[in-house]
């Protein structure tokens, strides 16, 4: 990777040019990023890639208009060009009062979030972590019969934010993760699993695990069978929970509300959980993969409670949103690219965990069901919280574990569904950005045959 100077360097002359040709802000991202992708079947390497972008977008606020342009041409003729492009591109918007950027923040956190293990590690150590899953996944039984996808991955970036207002900033980040999704076969019964494990450090990396956690997914679910309609306790295991969560995440952005498009628009003060559920936005958490030292835009990142003990405490927020409030910006103004301005979005975005182990959670069920696996969660409306789904999991049986069911299906609100939380587990777990602990919800009617 290139000096960060150099990235400095452009995006300076992008806003001096901006400013000459007669934005009255501007704003200039620049992100330089590589990603590895290692692909193993059958203890073969079948795919391998290694991918790198770069490029700078670049915003210009003009008599309260706002236009944007990217390119990956760096150069002086390059950077001319973006400018022009973005200020032609004021004329094509709508005035609006409320368009602005931050000013520099007045400190911004220190956090660890660049392991130069990552960089350092050589492809054939990659390569054999990829491998040593798959051999888990078999070893752990030998109903294990497909690995669809034994996969490692890892990426670093350089961002660098520079505006009229004074900001100049920059920060490097690396992740890297695996993640192996297989099948399990008796008979004619076949039933899928999988697991993952995304970190920022490379020497946290836990392969034998993760295979072994995908290969016990698949083999406890065979003879799956659907069971009777049922109004019962129901378990949702950290993965489920946190597809749900994924669902009330944009609810949850002052966009949505501002846009109407939010079920909880006008709920702040109110209750809209359990009092045992509490959501936190966080993007300076330690070990968080979505953590940064500032947001899209140059502001500092935040840990904000959005629910806390069932209250609605607020929304989330980027500079933008936050002025038509007339509120703090909560450092949420969130890039997919450097080809798009910041919308409003999560950081390390999870359900709280509470202090009762799983298993104890299990042993007070008489009759109930563990999902384990939601089929069509995209199927629900994220503006009114309606959802229908299919499922499958564990039968609860006197406080054990008994029998794989599927075909079941389940339905309601997610309000209702947070409200309805009677327990939380101690097991809070990411999958990359989002994470959840185990949620028991007192009764639901789980549709069968």
């Amino acid at each position: 990777m290139e000096k960060e100077g150099f990235f400095t360097g452009a995006a300076e002359a992008a806003v001096g040019k901006a400013m000459q040709m007669g934005g009255q802000l501007a704003e200039a991202y620049i992100s330089n990023s590589k990603e590895l992708n290692i692909g193993v079947r059958e203890g073969r390497v079948e795919t391998m890639k290694l991918a790198e972008e770069r490029g700078l977008g670049l915003r210009v606020i003009r008599q309260g208009r706002t236009g944007f342009s990217f390119s990956t041409d760096l150069s002086p003729g390059g950077i001319e060009e973006v400018a022009r492009q973005a200020l032609a591109n004021c004329a094509k918007t709508g005035e609006d009062q409320y368009h602005n950027l931050p000013l520099p923040g007045a400190s911004y956190p220190e956090l660890d979030i660049y392991d130069p293990c990552i960089r350092e590690a050589a492809v054939e150590q990659k390569i054999e972590m990829a491998k040593s899953m798959e051999e888990a996944a078999r070893a752990y039984d030998a109903r294990v019969k497909i690995i669809e996808s034994s996969t490692y991955q890892d990426g670093e970036s350089l961002v660098t934010i520079v505006n009229s207002q004074g900001m100049k900033l920059s920060y490097k980040e690396a992740y890297c993760g695996i993640y192996i999704a297989l099948a399990a076969g008796e008979g004619d019964d076949s039933q899928t699993g999988f697991a993952l494990d995304f970190n920022l450090k490379y020497n946290q990396l836990r392969p034998e695990e993760v295979g072994a956690e995908a290969a016990r997914r698949a083999v406890r679910m065979l003879g799956a069978a659907p069971v009777s309609t049922r109004k019962a306790a129901v378990l949702l295991d950290p993965h489920v929970a946190t597809g749900f969560l994924g669902l009330i995440g944009p609810a949850l952005t002052g966009e949505a509300v501002q846009k109407g498009r939010s079920l909880f628009a006008g709920k702040v003060g109110t209750r809209v959980a359990s009092d045992k559920i509490t959501i936190i936005d966080d993007g300076l958490l330690s070990g968080g993969i979505a953590s940064a030292p500032f947001d899209g835009e140059g502001v500092p990142t935040s840990r904000t409670v959005l629910v806390e003990k069932g209250t609605l405490k607020g929304y989330l927020h980027n500079t933008y949103t936050a002025a038509k409030d007339g509120v703090q910006s909560t450092g949420n103004g969130v890039r997919g690219s450097f080809k798009s301005t910041p919308e409003v979005g999560v950081t390390n975005f999870y359900i709280e965990a509470g202090k009762i182990p799983p298993a104890d959670l299990i042993k007070e069920i008489s009759s109930g069901l563990y999902v384990t696996e939601v089929m069509g969660m995209h199927t629900a409306n994220p503006i009114s919280g309606d959802f229908s789904v299919g499922v499958s999991g564990l039968l609860i049986e006197n406080g054990e574990l008994t029998k794989p069911v599927r075909g079941m299906a389940m339905g309601g609100n997610i309000i209702e569904l947070l409200e309805n939380i009677d327990a939380v587990g101690n097991d809070l777990k990411f999958f990359i950005g989002k994470g959840a602990p185990t949620l028991r919800i007192a009764q639901m009617t789980i549709s069968g045959q």
